[in-house]
Formats: structure tokens, C-alpha cells, sequence
């Protein structure tokens, strides 16, 4: 019997099934392969029979290597917090706390973390382990905004491109603190008295860059006039560079097994080392008057829309939210697993860790701008280097400097990579499981691959090594972490709770859980965090201004290469959509806003209810299935409850996958 023939009977039968007979059902696992020649990979509607029968498709994928799952609850927490917990809240929060005016930034950026922050996190880890796919293989929930996942994965991507730039400097001063004295702590001439900043004396006249800032930006970077004189690549960086690589390579090897045994060390050592330079620097005089800053509020600025900008993409920024990394850490959970405890839990871990880190810096912070005579607010310059001139300006006062500097590297470095492990274990696992049949073939095309991405992100990097690299550092940063994390974060709300639907989001959650979300949830899923979203976009395009670096201003050609960056993006959503509408054409083209009928758990135990198996029933020699899990515009309704006849054809489909009331039985489905 030929494939996609039938039986005299009317059952279906297929090639290598045993039991042509067995109940139908709705697809139970992603399908990885449509119709044979087919060109989708991904069969818009296609029932196969089960139990106890292996198709050739099926087969193949026990071959494939195993997706792999957490070893236990406490790895997907602590992979969570690393994940979240990085050098963003020792760097990135500090400096724009510093930026835009100490308290004020503090009002905003809680605001942001309750009402947008907590919500999305959430959100993204019930859908990533309900479906247990990765941020692109997910949109089989609505294949139209595909989009959406792929801006996420290229937000990691330039995040993980630039953020592995940072722990090179890391190295850099892990390597240089090897010293004794250190190299940013030698002496410094005030009022004709030679004293060390080593000594408790800081007291510095006539003085307007410390020593760690001039190893900053001299030393380490070699920096140039500006974004036009790249200069040469600095063989100190690149080298660092390569190294951090190295280790990027090593640790995801083996994918999610390796993460998640790293993690147990590298989420909890930070805050030893944090704690004690906050002991150490509260003991500084002119601590007192950094901590002034920092928690008092110039109220004022909270009419400036770039402080709440700013606070909202920190908060994403920090907990990595709109990223794609929440989705694919959650997809190796158990389907049961109680994620609304982790989503309480992370952010706030996360949103306290930046806080603590603010006490730490704004200390050292007081105590410079006492030492130098001037005012918190113009001690030093910000930007990236803002945690690699305070903090060594902090290890420099400590007894034991050279011993407290390898430490507070080490530990940046641990932070780093705990976050840029997760970082890039999305963009390459999302790409796995787009084509899973070639790259988790074996051990050896996942390993070759992951090489190769690595290899291919070294190079694209060295720009950032060269004299002028900081100031490409700093134009990928500021675009990535603005627009196109807000946009991201828009278009999910609306995806998943206007298009999908919250109620059906919703039942998808009390499956998983065994209540739905509360009307916290709803509240902020379906208005108020969609709606600071969208007032935070307009109000930040409403009030751009051209980039700038410290006093540096960015040429046309520079702030036109910034838009590029922040635009590619947020144009895969509209593109993606563009693209399905050509492919499908206009009648079919309603159906890509429907899930895929293989959308649902990805084990078979946990499709129950609408996504439960399919038993056929007959009346006058018509099949009706009941209970079944998608509605369709048009043609045909499959409802919960309801008894439909499926339909012979569906637009934009060839429905070869079923037995229809003419008595025609098909294989697959295939997309035209």
C-alpha cells in the first residue's frame, strides 16, 4: 500500500504504522519535517495515528540529540538570577542611576519593575514551559508574528556580541591587579605632597582625573578622538578577548547540561565581594555624601521621559526580559513546574541586587568628589567605564589591595559570564531548534556548530578591541537596550493576550499551575503594561537626542549606523508578517494569526483537555472529532465541547492528514 492511501474500512493507513485502526489525534510534538518534498518544515495541520506507532519522522527524532531538561529547581533559579544578576547591576545600574540624577532614578525604576518588569517575566516563563520550545520554534502559537521572536534573538545576539567586549576588560584588570602596587593606585602629587591613593588621606587638589581614570582610558582602552579613528586592534584586548570566547565555548559545549551546574557557584559568590567593598567604602571619608545622592530625589526630573526610559530598559536589560533567554530557560522546565514562585523570586533577588550595588559605588562616589572638591554629581565621567574607574578606585583604599582586586575581577568576571552564558545559549539553541534535524543530529554537528558561533562573534567583536572600540561599544548599547526591548515587550503583550487570547492564555497557565493568573496579572498583561510601553516609546522618539559618549558627539554617519542597529530589530516583526502574507496569499493568510494545531505541551502525558487526543466518532459515515483545540475562521469551527466535521480543505492548506466525509485519506499536511 502506497503512502497516503486508504484503507477498504476508511481508516487511515500509513507507511511503517502497525495499527491503521488506532484513534486519530491532533500532532503531540512539534513536527519536524511536513509532507516528504515538502518544503515547510513545519506542517500547519496534520493528525497521525497513536498509540504504539512509529512513523519514519519520528524514529529520526530518538535518533537526535536530547533537548535536555534542568537537573533540578534550584539550577533554573539560580540560572535565573545569573541570568538576570550581572554586570549590568555593578555597571549599567549605578551609571544611570548616576546619570540621571541619583534618588530620581530610583522612582521610575521601581515603578517600571512592578508594573512591566515582574508582569513580562512572568509571562515569558509560563509561555516558554507550557510549550517547552525554544523563542523562535514557540511561534507556532501565532506563525504570523514569528517576528517577535526573531527580534528577540537578535537583541541576544548584539547584547552577547558586546557584552563578552566588557568581561575582556575584566581580564584585563583580573590579569593587571597581579601587581603590587596596582597599577591605577600609584602615586599622586596634591598641593606639592607625594601621597598614595593606597593611604586613607584622599584629599587631592587641582585635580581632574584620578589615576583609575586615566588607566581607563589611556591604559586599557588607548582611546581615540572618536568613532572615525578606529585605529589598530589593541593585541592586550583581543587576546582577552579570545580568552573570554574561550571559555564561552567551553561551558555550552554540552548545552543546558553544562549551564546548569555552573550556575551554583557563579550566582552566589558576587555578593560576598559586594559586601565587603560596601563595608569597606561606607568607612570612607565623603561615603555619606554619595549616599545622599543617590537617595535623594531631584523631583524635577521625573518630567524628563529618558529617566523613565531609561528605567524601563534597565529593568529589561537586567532581567533580561524580551530577550528571548526567559523563554528558553523556562522551556527546559517540568510542565508542572511552579513558576510563579521564580517570577516573584528572580525579579526581586535582581531588583535588590542593583540597589545594593548602588550603595557600593555611590560611597566611593562621595568619597572622590570630597577628595577631589567637587560636587557627587561631577566626579567622574560615566558610561561603560564607570565600574571599572570607581570600584578600582574602591580596591585601591582597602588594606590588601592587590588581594581585594583579584578578588572583585574574579567575581566580575564570574557575574559576566553567568549572564553572557545565557545570553548566547539563546541564540545559538534557538537556532538548533529551528533546524534540529542537522544541528542536534549529534554530538558532533551541535559541537561544530556552536564553534563556529562562537568563532563568527569573536571576529565581528574585534572591531571593539581597537582604539576607537569603546565608542562602537557604546552606540550597540545604547541602541539595543532602548527601542527595540520596548517593542519586543509591545508586541508580546499584544500577541499572547489580544491575538492568542488571555483566556486562553489563561487555561494555558492553569494547566501548568493549577489556578490562573491572578488579576494582577491580567490587569497588567492586558493594559497597564502595554500602556507604559507605548507611552515610554513615544515620549523617548519624542525626546531623542543624537548620541553622544561623555562630551563626545557621534558624526551623521555614526548616529545613522545607530538607527540601523535599532531598527533591525523592530522591523523583523512587520517583515515576518510581510513575508507570511507573499507565501500564503490573501485567503490563507487569516490562518497564520491561529496556532499551529501542533501548539500545545510538547509531551504527550500533558496535552489534556482541548489539547487532548482526538477519538473519531461517526454518524452516517461523516468522522466528527470532539474536544479539539483551535478554532478556524470561515470554513469550520473545532471548539471545545462542539462536534464539527473537518473540513475538506482549508484556505492556504492541502489537509492531507486526515479522512474526510468523501472519503479521501491524506498523509500530512503540507503548505501551499
Amino acid at each position: 500500500m502506497t503512502e497516503g492511501s486508504h484503507t477498504d474500512n476508511g481508516q487511515l493507513s500509513h507507511n511503517g504504522l502497525k495499527d491503521a485502526n488506532a484513534p486519530l489525534s491532533l500532532i503531540t510534538e512539534p513536527m519536524k519535517f511536513g509532507h516528504e518534498g515538502s518544503k515547510d518544515s513545519t506542517a500547519p495541520f496534520s493528525l497521525i495515528t497513536e498509540p504504539n506507532m512509529k512513523s519514519t519522522t519520528e524514529l529520526k527524532e530518538k535518533e537526535m540529540l536530547q533537548r535536555g531538561n534542568w537537573g533540578g529547581k534550584l539550577e533554573f533559579i539560580l540560572t535565573c538570577v545569573g541570568y538576570a544578576v550581572g554586570l549590568g547591576n555593578v555597571w549599567r545600574f549605578p551609571y544611570l542611576a548616576f546619570k540621571n540624577g541619583g534618588g530620581a532614578f530610583l522612582i521610575p525604576y521601581w515603578i517600571i519593575q512592578l508594573f512591566v518588569g515582574m508582569p513580562l517575566f512572568f509571562m515569558e516563563l509560563c509561555f516558554g514551559q507550557f510549550a517547552s520550545l525554544g523563542p523562535l520554534s514557540i511561534w507556532k502559537i501565532c506563525p504570523a508574528l514569528k517576528g517577535i521572536g526573531i527580534a528577540s534573538v537578535l537583541v541576544s545576539a548584539f547584547i552577547g556580541l558586546y557584552y563578552n567586549v566588557i568581561i575582556g576588560y575584566c581580564f584585563f584588570y583580573f590579569f593587571a591587579s597581579m601587581s603590587d602596587p596596582l597599577p591605577w593606585a600609584e602615586e599622586l602629587r596634591t598641593n606639592g605632597t607625594n601621597v598614595t591613593q593606597g593611604s586613607l588621606n584622599l584629599t587631592m587638589v587641582n585635580s581632574t582625573m584620578s589615576k583609575s581614570e586615566r588607566y581607563f582610558y589611556e591604559t586599557l582602552l588607548g582611546m581615540s578622538e572618536g568613532l572615525e579613528v578606529l585605529g589598530n586592534v589593541r593585541w592586550e584586548l583581543a587576546l582577552c578577548l579570545l580568552l573570554a570566547w574561550f571559555v564561552v565555548m567551553a561551558v555550552l559545549s554540552k548545552g543546558i547540561k553544562s549551564l546548569g551546574k555552573v550556575v551554583y557557584f557563579t550566582a552566589t559568590f558576587p555578593y560576598l565581594l559586594l559586601t565587603a567593598l560596601l563595608v569597606r567604602g561606607a568607612t570612607l571619608d565623603g561615603a555619606s555624601d554619595g549616599i545622599y545622592y543617590y537617595l535623594t530625589p531631584q523631583w524635577e526630573r521625573l518630567a524628563d521621559s529618558n529617566v523613565w526610559s531609561d528605567a524601563a530598559t534597565q529593568v529589561f536589560f537586567s532581567l533580561s526580559a524580551c530577550s528571548g533567554g526567559l523563554v528558553l530557560m523556562a522551556s527546559f522546565n517540568k510542565f508542572d513546574n511552579f513558576c510563579l514562585r521564580d517570577a516573584l523570586i528572580v525579579p526581586l533577588i535582581d531588583c535588590l541586587t542593583s540597589f545594593f550595588s548602588g550603595f557600593v559605588i555611590f560611597t566611593v562616589l562621595g568619597a572622590m568628589a570630597k577628595a577631589k572638591g567637587v560636587e557627587v554629581a561631577d566626579v567622574a565621567q560615566g558610561g561603560t567605564g564607570l565600574a571599572f574607574i570607581v570600584y578600582p578606585e574602591a580596591i585601591s583604599q582597602m588594606p590588601a589591595p592587590t588581594v581585594w582586586a583579584i578578588l572583585f575581577f574574579f567575581m566580575m568576571l564570574i557575574i559576566g559570564f553567568s549572564s553572557e552564558f545565557s545570553i548566547m545559549e539563546t541564540v545559538i539553541c534557538s537556532l538548533i531548534d529551528e533546524f534540529p534535524h542537522i544541528l542536534r543530529k549529534n554530538w558532533k554537528n551541535s559541537t561544530l556548530f556552536r564553534l563556529a558561533i562562537c568563532l563568527t562573534f569573536y571576529c565581528l567583536a574585534l572591531p571593539m578591541t581597537t582604539n576607537g572600540g569603546i565608542y562602537v561599544l557604546e552606540l550597540l548599547d545604547s541602541s539595543v537596550s532602548g527601542f527595540p526591548l520596548l517593542f519586543v515587550g509591545l508586541f508580546e503583550c499584544i500577541a499572547l493576550c489580544y491575538v492568542y487570547g488571555y483566556n486562553r492564555f489563561a487555561s494555558d497557565i492553569e494547566m501548568m499551575l493549577g489556578r490562573k493568573p491572578w488579576i494582577y496579572w491580567q490587569a497588567c498583561w492586558c493594559c497597564i503594561t502595554p500602556g507604559i510601553l507605548l507611552a515610554v516609546i513615544v515620549f523617548k522618539a519624542y525626546q531623542y537626542t543624537p548620541l553622544k559618549f561623555n562630551d563626545y558627539e557621534y558624526p551623521d554617519w555614526g548616529v545613522a549606523l545607530w538607527w540601523i542597529v535599532c531598527l533591525i530589530p523592530i522591523l523583523a516583526i512587520p517583515a515576518w508578517v510581510t513575508y507570511r502574507r507573499h507565501a500564503v496569499g490573501g485567503q490563507g493568510f487569516r490562518g497564520e494569526f491561529l496556532p499551529r494545531p501542533e501548539w500545545g505541551p510538547a509531551s504527550p502525558e500533558n496535552r489534556k483537555g482541548r489539547y487532548a487526543p482526538q477519538v473519531p466518532t461517526e454518524q452516517n459515515g461523516v468522522k466528527f472529532y470532539d474536544n479539539a483545540a483551535y478554532e478556524y475562521p470561515d470554513k469550520f469551527t473545532i471548539a471545545s465541547g462542539l462536534r464539527h466535521t473537518l473540513p475538506e480543505s482549508l484556505p492556504g492548506y492541502v489537509n492531507q492528514g486526515f479522512q474526510t466525509d468523501q472519503g479521501r485519506a491524506f498523509s500530512e499536511s503540507t503548505k501551499l
